[in-house]
């Protein structure tokens, strides 16, 4: 088994990453909830080095649940997960990131602090480029106090407190949804660019799909815990591109650009996923409990 990059006491981090973007492999992996309610099942996954990859899954397919696995805030059965040879749980790697919803409700970055503050107890003063191009393209004051500060412009200062030491896996889960139309645009064109010119590698969960049809590498479909499909985008236009059907006129057209055509799929997938999963509390429980925050996954 490959051992985590040794690390030296440079202050910037920069040693402790990986000369290469690592791969994430899952293999067979099965998860439940200390509850006993089912979270992932027989799921494998293998995710090539420098992808973007989205997830896609209706409310409970086991998103968030996949994130908190490969993050290392839930314990996976020995073997199953591993980012570069790695147990993200048990050894750990430098350079993971992983940013939820949950941040925004942490009593802490309510208080009367400043997002100057914040940035500088993250290592800030260490890139100053860096921290200087992300307050631009989020739109931070610096001068912002958290206290009188709304729930996007948290967000904001979460992702550049997130982005702001370079990271090898980034991990995001629904962390746009508070974003302008503008900040999300141009956030993900840094993350876009991010993997074109370093080593690295991200995994995004979202239900917004608006402005996002040329954005990823890989499409990842969670269906009640299970991986339905995992494939390039390449693969998504051959597979399904065609079966894209839009009404012009009493006509239909069969289309596939890259925001329309990505939409049509997933809804397609999240229809297909709802008629089988049925009316909520009347088929099987899908839905996990965590025991440390209460969050459904």
């Amino acid at each position: 088994m490959s051992k985590p990059t040794q690390v030296s006491a440079d202050p910037t981090g920069n040693s402790s990453l990986p000369q290469t973007a690592p791969n994430i492999t899952i293999n067979n992996l099965v998860y439940k909830f200390p509850n006993g309610t089912p979270g992932l099942k027989n799921f494998n996954l293998n995710l090539p080095p420098k992808s973007r990859t989205l997830l896609i899954g209706a409310n409970g397919a086991g998103k968030t649940t996949l994130l908190r696995l490969l993050a290392g805030k839930h314990l996976a059965p020995n073997g199953d997960i591993r980012i570069g040879g790695v147990d993200p749980f048990k050894e750990g790697l430098e350079g993971v990131t992983y940013l939820g919803l949950e941040w925004v409700l942490n009593p802490i970055v309510r208080t009367d602090i400043s997002v100057t503050e914040l940035l500088n107890s993250v290592g800030g003063t260490f890139y100053p480029e860096r921290r200087a191009h992300l307050i631009k393209i989020l739109d931070i004051d610096e001068t912002w106090r958290m206290s009188m500060c709304s729930d996007g412009e948290r967000r904001r200062v979460q992702l550049a407190m997130g982005l702001l030491r370079p990271w090898s896996i980034l991990l995001l889960d629904e962390v746009t949804v508070d974003l302008d139309v503008l900040a999300r645009a141009r956030f993900l064109d840094f993350l876009k660019t991010e993997t074109e010119t370093r080593e690295c590698t991200v995994v995004y969960a979202t239900h917004v799909m608006d402005g996002l049809g040329g954005w990823p590498s890989h499409l990842v479909r969670l269906t009640l815990g299970e991986c339905r499909f995992f494939g390039s985008m390449e693969e998504v236009e051959a597979r399904w591109g065609q079966q894209v059907i839009q009404e012009e006129g009493g006509k239909k057209l069969r289309v596939w650009e890259r925001n329309s055509g990505l939409l049509e799929v997933v809804l397609k997938w999240l229809r297909e996923d709802i008629e089988e999963r049925g009316q909520r509390g009347i088929g099987p429980k899908q839905v996990g409990r965590d025991e440390d925050d209460g969050l459904h996954y």
